[in-house]
């Protein structure tokens, strides 16, 4: 097993069937993971006949510290059983799936190989159950005509029914991809728990294009680096301080990555990284943004994380140019 082949939100088996979710791409030293699943006879899902339940990021944490620490943040090569690639399983997923085959049949239509399409979360080792999201992964620069699609998708979908925000019936002959219900805005802000406002939240939300509904089913557009764009390495900083700063972006070439990357010109911090999927996408190149977080050193380079844990208090990322707050010193 090559972990150099595992990429982000692909999935790994060990030994003892425990289900890990890659969380990165830089696997020197073992697999960057984090546990999703395990064995449970009181499990609420099935596989192979073995029933599983799924973990939250604080009992992830908590399970391997008590049953394996030394995987708490790196999987031994060794370890591995077996790779649940997230490319590889869209072909049976669109046999299987009305609504998975509904955003394939979009985004194939807009040019996009089903090569360069994959799934993530509970439909990758099949463990979905009534009730689960779609997290759908599109690779590299593929991942902006898939977003484009969506948006076109919307609009048109939104045109045609009085009803907006609202998905047509999900027994329905012709399932749609359709716009996000203020409702669902609310729980999926109340999930995230982030330090802005709703209207702060909605306002950088709705430009994303990256989320939608289907068959009254909510899914995501995730994106994963295309191997031209890898290897890459992520090393851990060291930790300086908690600051603020306020910059304007010079690259958002990868704001939807895991971390997202934004290149900022400041005197001191030359990029913030966004660990939390809330600050993914939040500005765009040539906009000011204000930003919290804790400042790192990497080999004498300072950059600037936000999301320090998985729900951060007292740290985020906004665009002031859509908020139009731009300070007059800044312009």
């Amino acid at each position: 097993m090559h972990a150099t082949n595992i990429r982000l939100r692909d999935f790994i088996v060990t030994d003892n069937d425990w289900i890990f979710a890659a969380s990165g791409y830089d696997h020197t030293g073992g697999v960057q993971a984090v546990l999703r699943y395990i064995p449970d006879q009181n499990g609420d899902r099935e596989m192979g006949g073995v029933r599983y339940r799924k973990l939250d990021f604080d009992e992830s944490g908590e399970f391997l510290e008590k049953n394996h620490a030394s995987w708490k943040f790196r999987l031994p090569e060794d370890a591995i059983s077996k790779v649940l690639r997230s490319n590889e399983r869209i072909p049976a997923l669109a046999n299987e799936d009305q609504r998975v085959a509904v955003i394939i049949d979009v985004l194939k239509s807009a040019g996009i190989p089903v090569d360069k399409m994959g799934i993530t979360g509970s439909m990758l080792p099949g463990l979905q159950i009534e009730g689960s999201d779609i997290d759908f992964v599109v690779y590299g620069r593929y991942w902006f005509l898939a977003r484009d699609a969506i948006l076109r998708e919307i609009s048109r979908n939104r045109g045609r029914d009085g009803d907006q925000g609202i998905d047509r019936d999900r027994d329905s002959d012709k399932l749609e991809i359709t716009e996000i219900s203020e409702d669902m805005w609310h729980q999926i802000y109340a999930k995230r728990v982030p330090e802005i406002s709703f209207e702060e939240f909605l306002a950088h939300e709705l430009r994303k294009g990256n989320r939608g509904m289907v068959g009254g089913t909510y899914f995501d557009l995730l994106f994963v680096r295309d191997w031209d764009q890898l290897p890459v390495t992520q090393e851990r900083g060291v930790d300086l301080r908690r600051c603020s700063l306020t910059a304007r972006v010079l690259s958002a070439d990868l704001a939807f990555d895991s971390p997202a990357v934004y290149e900022i010109d400041h005197p001191v911090v030359s990029k913030i990284l966004c660990y939390t999927h809330t600050y993914a996408g939040q500005a765009l190149a040539g906009e000011v943004v204000e930003a919290r977080g804790m400042m790192e050193d990497v080999r004498g380079q300072k950059r600037l994380v936000v999301g320090t844990s998985r729900e951060p208090v007292g740290e985020w990322m906004r665009s002031l140019d859509l908020l139009g707050r731009v300070p007059p010193t800044v312009r």
